[in-house]
């Protein structure tokens, strides 16, 4: 039937997906996007979106604490993780549903369903009830993305050991929380539950809190954790977990080889994601997946099928949302004929909001020096910049990573406030090509917290005004 054929046809609607489609059908193609679930993916309804809401409130809970420094007090003040969780469901429904209402402006077909491939341009949709349809199109595109990684020793039963959903759809803080696995997820849970009231044990694999952060960046957050009051123990491995009714006993070897206990509430499983590339037809395709289980692709995000393009967490990479959203616009305008770039893997910003948030761009100094660069290194310390004192948040600094020969932006760190948005400005400035005395010849308003990024830069080249 003609109305069930497309020019593209996408499977999956989280941040890769739906742009995609909407990128497409500005292009003036013909557009249907097969999703089973919410438009918006993981990010938008149980990832990003909510547990920005609720970090936001977990921040708004700690400033709480500062409050008598600006002449402000509370009797009898209670913090309530309900309103908080209501809250960021209510902000994730409204995205929801703001890009079902873009579908519908750019003309963009949601298909609601699983769907399959068939080889050859189709697709089998099925959907909740059973009901089988098939599509087809000139080009389909695979956004499926990931799901949270399970181990054998944590069996996640979103009860007693949740994944970062289970997390997500709590509205009482417990009082006793063992978060294993200390990246972006699990040290962003362990800031909301801390913020909460809750005793937080962080257990860690690797040496260090933050593993893909700068060393500095990850024990700047890790004085800041334990400041406030959170266990933290890296270099420790799980060995078992006893599951009772009402609560977790984990075993864990420390870094030391000193085997521990903790008896927790609950457990958060935060050990990374998979792909979901599994019972999507691809033998009918003929799709090829690495030795991990993503989809191999190419610059322009073809795979090894003639036809068939792979987005976002499934293609592998940076796991994260703007890296799928990127990858989508690549993929579309190559399809469209209007290809002028493909995705700069080596500029991806990766964030983290918890207190302080972290923020990084290119190498760290740890990867240049293994890289054999000849670097200079400069840092710049918030307690020196007027605006982050008159904030009260002064933790962390901006720390740039600048080639010796020809002073160009090999990295940037920040930890501290509004870290996350800032680091948008060291993206730019790399993606551009800027050297360290272009970040500071721009001029930066006074006072504010962008000053920093000039005086890191300046730092880096070994003249800072302010320190």
């Amino acid at each position: 039937m003609p109305e069930n054929n497309f020019d593209v046809l996408i499977i999956g609607g989280g941040p890769g997906g739906y742009v995609a489609a909407i990128r497409a059908a500005q292009l003036g193609l013909t557009v249907a996007c097969v999703e089973a679930d919410k438009l918006g993916g993981v990010c938008l309804n149980t990832g990003c979106i909510p547990t920005k809401a609720l970090l936001t409130s977990a921040a708004l809970v700690n400033e709480i604490k500062t409050a008598g420094a600006h002449g402000i007090t509370f009797s009898g003040a209670n913090v309530d993780l309900g309103p908080a969780q209501e809250r960021s469901r209510a902000i994730a429904e409204q995205l929801a549903n703001g890009v079902g209402h873009l579908f519908k402006k750019n003309k963009v077909t949601h298909i609601q369903g699983r769907g399959r491939l068939l080889g050859n341009g189709g697709v089998e949709v099925e959907t909740a009830d059973g009901v089988r349809e098939e599509y087809q199109a000139g080009h389909l595109i695979l956004a499926t993305g990931s799901r949270p990684r399970e181990i054998p020793v944590l069996p996640i039963d979103e009860d007693r050991i949740w994944s970062s959903t289970g997390a997500l759809f709590r509205i009482e803080a417990p009082d006793t929380l063992a978060v294993v696995g200390a990246g972006a997820v699990g040290m962003e849970f362990a800031d909301i539950y801390s913020a909460y009231g809750t005793k937080v044990t962080v257990i860690e694999a690797l040496d260090r809190i933050l593993p893909l952060e700068d060393a500095d960046s990850s024990a700047a957050v890790e004085r800041s954790f334990k400041k406030r009051g959170v266990e933290i123990h890296t270099g420790a491995v799980v060995e078992s977990a006893n599951i009772a009714k009402r609560s977790v006993k984990l075993t864990f070897k420390d870094k030391s080889g000193e085997l521990r206990t903790r008896k927790v509430q609950h457990v958060l499983s935060a050990v990374g994601r998979v792909p979901n590339t599994e019972d999507l037809g691809l033998e009918a395709a003929a799709v090829e997946l690495d030795d991990q289980g993503f989809f191999v692709v190419d610059e322009f995000m073809r795979t090894s099928a003639a036809g068939v393009y792979a987005i976002g967490d499934c293609a592998g990479r940076q796991l994260l949302a703007h890296k799928a959203m990127h990858e989508g616009v690549i993929c579309v305008e190559a399809i469209a004929g209007k290809a002028h770039g493909t995705v700069d893997y080596g500029n991806v910003p990766n964030c983290t909001y918890c207190s302080p948030e972290v923020a990084s761009v290119g190498l760290t100094e740890e990867q240049a020096k293994e890289q054999g660069l000849e670097i200079e290194v400069g840092k710049f310390p918030w307690v020196a910049n007027g605006r982050a004192l008159a904030g009260g948040h002064t933790e962390g600094f901006v720390k740039v990573i600048r080639g010796a020969q020809y002073s160009e932006i090999l990295g940037a760190h920040i930890v501290g406030p509004h870290a996350t948005e800032l680091i948008g400005e060291f993206v730019v400035g790399r993606h551009l090509e800027s050297t360290a005395e272009e970040m500071d010849r721009a001029m930066h308003p006074h006072p504010t917290l962008s000053e920093a990024i000039a005086e890191g830069a300046l730092s880096a080249l070994g003249r800072a005004i302010h320190i």
